[in-house]
């Protein structure tokens, strides 16, 4: 047994604050190494990886979210060299979130994302950029004059819901409703804890419930409203669907886009506030933002990876793989493959193919609020540059440059902040 197989990714605290030397190791070994702990084949390559995401027909999403945890209804071990596609479409129904568009495979996907997709256009997006940019200037003015803020509970969260509430469509006098509910709640060990507290089979409740009554409402009572849009909008095949299809597909973009662009604001702030070299290139070269976001998103990739179930016997980089294995697409991991990116674990703002990684996923799972993260990532960026001169990482709460102190989301999936404590000198009044 190697070092790496001795830790377990999915149980040892040590490897959330640094997972890095980890996905090396591994990918040392091989690109498509089966960990002792868990029976999960770890992908570590870049090109691995692609050609899991892009081949939907050997490889199920419908463990995508929750892998091994807490495993398949029946055992798989006798159905190694068949066809599961049959057991999964019968036992699917049973696994948690099962619901929820990540799990889903064509067709039943194709439908709810073609749904998606006619509520993220882009006349929409670009209002609700266009909210961003006021959301941005109120949550930065409830802390400016004070020259710190802890930059994830002050701006990354509030600021992620209320995008997704405003682009949905929430009427702005219920979001101080949604902030009480979804900002205030107590948290949990969640999807992908190392705590491997249970799950519930659908963590969604409260936003069920809440655009089941707003798309209720409105197919009763039209207006001229994004909800109204939500509410009428039809599948690819012009079909209604039942409210429930409707009231999942908004739940999910609100709580999936709300997680992962908090863990990117919170990243892309940090490297700013560690780097003054590197904040200065951003303050005298705006157009760099873009890519800035891009190789924060491969160097920092706020979902760890992806899960897959092997419908058939199959192969992948060489390695023969049964029916039944559960494959983890270490997307954090492949982002800083050698064999893709040079000298991968340096932050280099001007890498011509840091929009290559895979952060946002690839083929038809591809995230849909993609865009929209890259905007909030934008947006924010630009207005916390305009309305500071500096900004700093608190020697106080994190320690002194060289002997950080930083606090991780203590998950498998997720890789983020949970507090980023910052110091800055607000921009003098122009």
């Amino acid at each position: 047994m190697t070092a790496a197989d001795e830790q377990n990714f999915f149980t040892d605290a040590e490897l959330i604050a640094d997972p890095y030397p980890y996905y090396e190791t591994l990918r040392g070994q091989c690109p498509v190494h089966r960990e002792p702990h868990e029976d999960v084949v770890m992908v570590t390559g870049y090109e691995e990886a692609i050609s899991v995401f892009n081949d939907t027909a050997t490889f199920s999403s419908c463990t995508s979210v929750t892998g091994p945890f807490p495993g398949f209804p029946v055992p798989l071990d006798e159905y190694a060299e068949s066809d599961i596609s049959d057991l999964i479409a019968e036992h699917r129904h049973v696994l948690p979130m099962s619901d929820q568009l990540p799990t889903l495979d064509p067709p039943v996907h194709t439908d709810h994302r073609g749904l998606l997709m006619r509520l993220i256009t882009p006349k929409r997006l670009k209002e609700n950029e266009e909210f961003m940019w006021r959301l941005a200037d109120r949550q930065i003015d409830s802390f400016i004059e004070r020259g710190s803020c802890e930059w994830i509970s002050e701006f990354s969260s509030p600021f992620a819901m209320l995008v997704i509430a405003d682009l949905l469509g929430v009427p702005e006098e219920d979001h101080p409703r949604f902030e009480e509910a979804l900002l205030h709640r107590q948290s949990g060990g969640g999807v992908g804890s190392t705590s491997n507290r249970p799950m519930a089979h659908s963590p969604l409740e409260y936003l069920y419930q809440e655009f089941t009554a707003y798309i209720e409402d409105r197919r009763a009572n039209p207006r001229e409203d994004v909800l109204t849009g939500l509410a009428t909008a039809t599948f690819p095949d012009g079909s209604t669907p039942d409210a429930l299809d409707a009231v999942r597909v908004a739940a999910n973009l609100f709580a999936a886009g709300q997680e992962t662009t908090v863990r990117l604001l919170g990243s892309a702030v940090q490297l700013i506030a560690e780097d003054a070299e590197l904040q200065q290139q951003l303050r005298d070269d705006r157009s760099l933002i873009s890519n800035f976001i891009e190789e924060s998103l491969r160097t920092e990739s706020p979902i760890k990876g992806d899960f897959r179930l092997s419908t058939v016997p199959t192969n992948v980089g060489g390695v023969d793989l049964p029916a039944g294995t559960t494959l983890m697409l270490l997307v954090a991991a492949a982002n800083r493959d050698p064999r893709k990116f040079d000298d991968p674990a340096r932050f280099d703002v001007n890498r011509a193919n840091a929009r290559q990684h895979i952060s946002f996923g690839r083929g038809i799972h591809t995230c849909p609020g993609a865009p929209l993260a890259r905007a909030e990532a934008r947006v924010c960026i630009e207005r916390l540059l305009d309305r500071t001169s500096d900004i700093r990482i608190s020697d106080e709460r994190h320690g002194p440059a060289g002997d950080r102190q930083y606090s991780y989301v203590p998950t498998f999936i997720l890789r983020g902040l949970t507090q980023l404590h910052i110091e800055f000198t607000p921009a003098e009044p122009t």
